[in-house]
C-alpha cells in the first residue's frame, strides 16, 4: 500500500516451477526511471527496483534442482540491474556470473535498451557459449523527432550502430525490436522513416503495437493524435514487414545446425517443436521421450511459414 514511487526494494516472489513450460523466468529487476511519454509504467510499478544478488543465485539454484535447462532473465528494464544497491553488481557481471555458475543451463536476456548495449554485452556473449544470441532491442519509431516526443534515449543513428555491432560480431544472432505505430505527431514521413529503417536492417522479427493512450502520461495530452484507420494501416503494413523479417531470417538459415530445447508436440501437425539458439521455432520428427532435452536438429526447409527440421542427434 502506499505511493509506489516511494517503493524502494522489490518485492520478492520465489517460484519453484511455471506449469507447462520448459524454461523458466528470472524476475531480477522491477518499475522504471525512463518515464517514455506514451509509457504507465513508472507511475503504476514505481522506480527501477533490483532483486539482491543473494536472492537471484538461491533462486536460479531452485530452477536448476527442477531440471529447467533454459532461463529468460526478466524485469522492466533489466539493463537499469544493481544501480539501486550496492553490491557492487550490475547486469553485465551478474549476467557474466550466471552464465558461469549455471553453465549447463541456456540463458536469454528478455529485452535491453539500444543503450545497454556495449561492448560489455558483446564481450560476455562472446565468452559464454550458454547466452543464446538473441536480444529483443526495442526501437518504437525510426524517426528521430517522434523519438524526441517519445522521451526515448537515443536516436536512429545510435540504435543503426547497436544494430550493426551486434551482427559484426555474431552473424547468425537473432534480433527482434518494439515497435509503436502512430504515435501522436506520427506523419507519414516519419512512418516511412520507421518502414525504410527496419527494411535496412537485419532485424529477424518485429513486435508492432498501435499506440494507444494512457491516461496520465504526456502523451495522452499531445494534441496531434493520429487517426484510428491512419494508425491501422501503418500497423498493418509493419506486420507484413514482420512476416517478411522472419521469413528471410528462416531462409538464411537453411541447412544449418542448431541445438534445440524441445517443449512439447505441436498439437496441428504432431511434430515436436522448440525454439533454437537464436530463437528460431523449430519443428521436427521425433520420440516423445525428447521433451525437455536439448538436441541437436538441421533447418531442413520452410513449409508454410514453419521451418521445419531433421533430427541429427538423439541423446539416448
Amino acid at each position: 500500500t502506499g505511493n509506489i514511487g516511494l517503493q524502494k526494494k522489490i518485492c520478492t516472489l520465489p517460484v519453484r516451477r511455471f506449469r507447462g513450460r520448459t524454461r523458466c523466468y528470472l524476475r531480477i529487476q522491477d518499475g522504471c526511471n525512463n518515464f517514455c511519454s506514451y509509457c504507465i509504467v513508472p507511475y503504476s510499478r514505481g522506480r527501477s527496483r533490483s532483486l539482491s544478488k543473494a536472492a537471484i543465485l538461491e533462486q536460479v539454484e531452485t530452477f536448476q534442482e527442477q531440471g529447467y535447462r533454459e532461463m529468460v532473465v526478466t524485469g522492466i528494464n533489466v539493463g537499469k540491474y544493481g544501480l539501486d544497491l550496492h553490491e557492487n553488481e550490475d547486469i553485465y557481471t551478474l549476467l557474466d556470473g550466471l552464465c558461469k555458475k549455471f553453465s549447463g543451463m541456456r540463458i536469454r536476456l528478455s529485452s535491453v535498451e539500444p543503450v545497454e548495449v556495449n561492448d560489455r554485452l558483446v564481450a560476455l556473449m562472446a565468452d559464454n557459449v550458454n547466452f543464446m544470441p538473441h536480444l529483443h532491442i526495442p526501437l518504437q519509431s525510426g524517426d528521430d523527432r517522434i523519438l524526441t516526443r517519445m522521451n526515448r534515449r537515443y536516436t536512429v543513428e545510435v540504435f543503426v550502430h547497436v544494430i550493426e555491432k551486434i551482427i559484426t560480431a555474431f552473424p547468425d544472432a537473432a534480433i527482434g525490436c518494439d515497435v509503436l505505430a502512430g504515435f501522436p505527431g506520427e506523419d507519414e514521413e516519419a512512418a516511412e522513416n520507421t518502414l525504410r529503417l527496419l527494411q535496412g536492417l537485419p532485424i529477424s522479427y518485429l513486435h508492432v503495437f498501435p499506440y494507444s493512450r494512457r491516461p496520465g502520461t504526456p502523451a495522452a495530452g499531445f494534441k496531434d493524435q493520429v487517426n484510428g484507420k491512419i494508425k491501422d494501416a501503418r500497423v498493418r503494413r509493419l506486420r507484413e514487414l514482420d512476416q517478411e523479417k522472419r521469413s528471410g531470417f528462416y531462409r538464411r538459415q537453411l541447412n544449418t545446425s542448431h541445438r534445440v530445447l524441445v517443449e512439447r508436440r505441436n498439437k496441428k501437425t504432431g511434430l515436436l517443436q522448440g525454439f533454437s539458439e537464436n530463437y528460431i521455432p523449430l519443428q521436427f520428427a521425433g520420440p516423445s521421450r525428447l521433451i525437455r532435452q536439448v538436441v541437436r536438429v538441421r533447418l531442413d526447409r520452410i513449409e508454410e511459414n514453419i521451418p521445419i527440421a531433421l533430427l541429427e542427434d538423439d541423446p539416448d
